[in-house]
């Protein structure tokens, strides 16, 4: 690989990068045992993409759009490591609303790691992106594939469950918009009782994802949801579990920290499009701007473990 004489490379000046959106998490909440706040994400077909052009003729690095301003910082932290001049203009562009609780901000975010790094010729191994990333803003697990556990506080995997079929999800948004770095900013008050109960859950939806049991997974999702009244209420969230059992899907999954909740359907099942379509009509008298999403499967994945689910 050829440098000029200012440090920049000739070959690789253009990397791209893509990452997957979720809808909410399958699971949100806190672990006994001082282990932390986590969540469990839901890959859904939505993704970003950066795309970053080398010009050693720039002034530095320039961002597009320019409210992409963590995006921004994240190339500029990745070109301090570099130790070399780095200049040109990253562009981020994304079908993912934001400040809904779909993951935007950290598919931004992964995406720009990954673009840049394939520009500059550098690895960009997960552990590296984790590393980066707490230095701005809590995260989502999104760039792992699968279901993940994560603690998005701590920008830290914790397991990756496995994949699942893939399913249908139904949404709303109650609207409005969240500041995610805001909203984590703010203490959590979990008692003793309620971080047992998540350690169950997360027990429980981790052998469910294993054997691929759809209906226990949206037991899970629903009892989170219900959970999560206490700290961010959605006041759509009982209409939507009374419309999810007249159509008879899985259960309902929430943006714990965002505004959207979905029903969640099995896309497997020949009567998914009927209901899929009562689903959305149903949805459409409690909110505009019904969206159906599609869940990512992951039929290679291999099973590291980080840790332990639970602690010991």
């Amino acid at each position: 690989m050829q440098r000029p004489h200012d440090g920049t490379t000739r070959t690789g000046l253009v990397g791209t990068g893509t990452a997957f959106g979720t809808f909410g998490e399958l699971l949100q909440g806190t672990l006994p045992g001082g282990d932390g706040d986590f969540l469990v994400t839901l890959p859904v077909a939505r993704w970003s993409m950066a795309t970053f052009r080398q010009d050693p003729d720039a002034q530095g690095i320039a961002v597009r759009p320019a409210h992409k301003r963590k995006a921004l910082r994240l190339a500029r932290l990745i070109a301090a490591e570099e130790h070399r001049p780095v200049r040109g203009t990253l562009t981020v562009s994304s079908v993912i609303p934001e400040g809904k609780g779909l993951a935007s901000s950290s598919a931004d975010l992964v995406a720009t790691a990954r673009a840049v790094a394939k520009a500059l010729g550098t690895p960009m191994p997960p552990r590296r992106i984790e590393r980066l990333l707490g230095r701005i803003e809590p995260t989502d697990g999104v760039l792992y594939p699968g279901i993940v556990a994560f603690h998005h506080r701590a920008v830290r995997l914790r397991a990756v469950l496995g994949s699942l079929p893939p399913m249908t999800v139904v949404g709303i948004d109650e609207g409005g918009s969240v500041d995610t770095v805001a909203f984590n900013r703010v203490p959590r008050s979990f008692s003793t009782a309620e971080g047992h109960a998540y350690a169950h859950l997360l027990d429980r939806l981790s052998h469910a994802v294993s054997r691929h049991d759809l209906a226990e997974v949206g037991r899970v999702a629903t009892r989170s949801a219900l959970m999560n009244q206490s700290r961010r209420h959605k006041p759509s969230l009982e209409p939507l579990m009374e419309i999810c059992r007249e159509v008879g899907g899985l259960g309902v999954v929430v943006g714990h920290s965002g505004t959207m909740l979905g029903v969640l359907l099995d896309s497997r099942d020949p009567s998914c499009t009927r209901r899929a379509t009562e689903a959305a009509s149903a949805c459409a008298t409690l909110h505009g701007g019904v969206a159906v999403y599609r869940t990512l499967s992951f039929p290679d994945l291999r099973l590291p473990t980080a840790r332990p689910l639970l602690p010991a």
